[in-house]
């Protein structure tokens, strides 16, 4: 039997992954998986550790079952691995900004691990910042502070809201940034107060600040906000709800595969990957190309975000698997 391990985040969305453990594991028996279960630990990467070892163990299926910051563990464990096995997610966290752009179902672990009966996969980008990895959005500035500075404890308890009240709170003492940002077309050289190094629509729950990410191209949708004054911060920040934020003077957006951030003066700057803290500018971030392939909910996902035409690799697919069974046929009524 193929294998699949189950690697869950014990405390996620008020510990709801213990409660729906056994018929996640359920539905995996019932696709034909002998599936276990791994229950993350305290102890610095539990799951990227895990994921790992599961990987070299040669199983075919990993489902990270969590938030956003366990399923970034599960793809730093997979990613560096010649053979990847498939991914599935089931989401638990407070955003879930990856299962939103994958369409999964964010509100119910059995609906979500049940996407994998209708088979199908995207093979998605993902990005490495040094020897990390990530799946959703590098980012540096004074905006991205919000992540540091909001507790898991208020973000489970008020979500957004508690990332709009700290918003308020650090949004008059943003200051800007002299960085120069090379990518593919050219170079951004001056005052800015934030970056973002995007892989897919959904930052922070918002699903528009990238409103025309594509999922599977090895591009990174680069943003640069040129500017760090309150009232104009405000102005894009209101423009985000429709996506047009991106066509304003101030902001700089482009796709790229690879781009190089450093600060042109003696300061600081925080990388932030994923949500955490991945390191200092200088960074270069390289969007390696359909690295890991995931299932999703291909018949829910925009068209344009997706390149690859996964409906006909799954008949290809389908219609080797019937050549096979037949040959099989063949062979059998051959000896009789």
């Amino acid at each position: 039997m193929k294998k699949a391990r189950v690697i869950y985040n014990p405390h996620s969305g008020k510990e709801i992954m213990k409660r729906y453990l056994p018929d996640i594991l359920n539905v995996l028996e019932e696709e034909g998986y002998e599936a276990s279960a791994y229950q993350t630990t305290p102890e610095e990467n539990s799951a990227q550790n895990e994921a790992r070892r599961c990987g070299k163990a040669g199983f075919e299926l990993i489902i990270a079952a969590g938030g956003d910051g366990t399923i970034n563990e599960v793809v730093n464990g997979l990613a560096p691995l010649r053979r990847r096995p498939l991914l599935a997610i089931v989401p638990g966290g407070t955003t879930n900004d990856y299962a939103r752009a994958l369409k999964i179902p964010r509100n119910n672990p059995v609906k979500a691990i049940e996407l994998i009966k209708k088979k199908q996969t995207i093979k998605m980008d993902i990005g490495k910042a040094g020897e990390k990895y990530f799946i959703n959005i590098a980012a540096g500035g004074a905006l991205t502070e919000l992540t540091y500075d909001v507790s898991s404890e208020l973000k489970t308890a008020f979500g957004y809201l508690a990332y709009l009240a700290k918003g308020a709170e650090i949004l008059p003492r943003i200051k800007p940034v002299k960085m120069k940002v090379t990518y593919d077309s050219g170079v951004f050289e001056g005052n800015a107060s934030m970056f973002f190094v995007a892989l897919t629509n959904s930052v922070g729950g918002f699903e528009k600040i990238v409103p025309d990410a594509t999922l599977d191209d090895g591009k990174f949708s680069l943003i640069i906000v040129k500017t760090a004054n309150v009232f104009d911060i405000l102005y894009l920040a209101a423009l985000v709800s429709n996506g047009k934020h991106v066509h304003d003077k101030r902001v700089l957006y482009v796709k790229s595969s690879k781009v190089k951030v450093k600060l042109l003066e003696d300061e600081k700057m925080m990388i932030n990957i994923d949500g955490e803290y991945g390191g200092d500018a200088p960074m270069t971030f390289i969007n390696l190309k359909n690295h890991l392939e995931i299932f999703a909910n291909i018949d829910e996902i925009s068209d344009d975000a997706i390149v690859g035409d996964y409906e006909e690799e799954m008949y290809a697919e389908a219609k080797t698997n019937l050549l096979k069974e037949i040959e099989e046929i063949e062979k059998g009524a051959e000896l009789n």
